[in-house]
């Protein structure tokens, strides 16, 4: 453990007012987290008078220049989480173009990331109009089912199957329709037998961790099927070290996705920087029976991995002869006591829930 520098203030950001308490609350836990392990002080909330370096936690990824002088956050050694300029672009919105160079499309948009990222990502359109929407669920449909998914739902919610044209007219039929197309919508190709491979990179204090590993499900108090956790296997360097490990071919496949997803938003996107880079990447069997993958969408912010990543860090700063280590993080609806060794990130209510409890375990490498 390094010895307390008083200038340097892990600060917890929680950026949306109205963010529900175990969001809140797990973002302060990770900051005090990371304030111990890097032996710095810990700010509950931002002071811009406070007379400290902020080291931002932000719950949510950066947006627009305001947000970065209001901060203070001059590049990603401020942070852990990124930035971007429009709101878009940090959504699952950039993961596939627009319909045709005529559709609708928000401010910023460059067409040039969709370029860069065919072949890394499954079929699929972006819209922001209803009127784009039909023809693009058309399209799509001639080759298998498709899933709708607005741009701005995390862990799995508010996801749509669609069969058929039928089944999509209902939903344009709705009354929130123009509403729900308008703030944008992913239409994209589903797999069966789907594998969510989870690979990212952090970038904290001069320390580079980089990682893969595979997500969990499991259903929330209402029968939902949401986020349940991550396995990482986590090593101290860069996608090189990761590499270097023996590891199967579809994880080094999942590697390389992210790898050319990460590159494109790099280049199609200057002003971004991010300091936390997380993608989720769907291993599964296309319509007709082929395997198929693709990335799904990025994180560039605290997320349900970040605890496993946390755990990480602390044992690569203990032992700096670590070289890899085996990190889970686990979120479940069911009141239990904690696994030996485990460490509790959050107990309590949650947003659609009486009860969440998340908590992150630590396993050597070799087992």
């Amino acid at each position: 453990m390094t010895s307390v520098n008083r200038n340097k203030q892990v600060v917890a950001y929680s950026v949306n007012p109205q963010a529900p308490r175990h969001e809140v609350e797990t973002n302060r836990a990770l900051a005090q987290w990371l304030a111990q392990i890097l032996g710095w002080e810990y700010g509950d909330s931002h002071d811009p008078d406070g007379g400290h370096d902020p080291y931002l936690l932000p719950t949510q990824t950066l947006i627009g220049p305001e947000a970065l002088m209001r901060l203070a956050v001059k590049g990603p050694e401020d942070v852990w989480g990124g930035y971007v300029e429009h709101d878009f672009i940090c959504t699952k919105a950039i993961t596939h173009g627009l319909l045709n160079k005529d559709a609708v499309a928000p401010k910023g948009w460059s067409p040039l990331f969709a370029k860069l990222t065919r072949g890394a990502v499954l079929d699929g359109v972006t819209v922001f109009s209803l009127k784009d929407a039909r023809p693009a669920a058309e399209h799509l449909l001639y080759t298998g089912p498709i899933r709708l998914k607005p741009i701005h739902a995390c862990a799995g919610r508010g996801q749509r199957l669609i069969k058929s044209l039928a089944q999509f007219d209902e939903i344009a039929a709705a009354p929130d329709a123009q509403a729900l197309f308008r703030e944008g919508v992913v239409l994209e190709q589903h797999l069966n037998e789907v594998k969510t491979q989870s690979v990212g990179q952090s970038f904290i204090n001069g320390k580079v961790l980089s990682y893969c590993g595979v997500q969990h499900l499991t259903h929330d108090s209402e029968g939902l099927e949401v986020y349940g956790g991550s396995d990482l296997l986590v090593v101290q360097g860069g996608y090189i070290e990761l590499l270097r490990l023996e590891l199967p071919d579809d994880v080094r496949e999942a590697v390389r996705l992210a790898q050319v997803f990460d590159d494109a938003a790099n280049q199609a996107y200057p002003s971004f920087f991010a300091s936390r880079r997380n993608y989720d990447i769907a291993q599964g069997l296309d319509a007709a029976g082929q395997p198929r993958g693709g990335v799904l969408e990025q994180s560039w912010r605290m997320g349900g991995a970040s605890s496993a990543e946390l755990a990480a860090l602390q044992v690569f700063v203990e032992t700096p002869e670590t070289s890899a280590v085996r990190v889970s993080s686990v979120e479940t609806y069911l009141d239990q006591a904690l696994p030996t060794g485990a460490r509790e990130v959050y107990r309590g209510a949650a947003h659609n829930s009486d009860f969440l409890l998340k908590y992150v375990t630590v396993q050597s490498y070799d087992g």
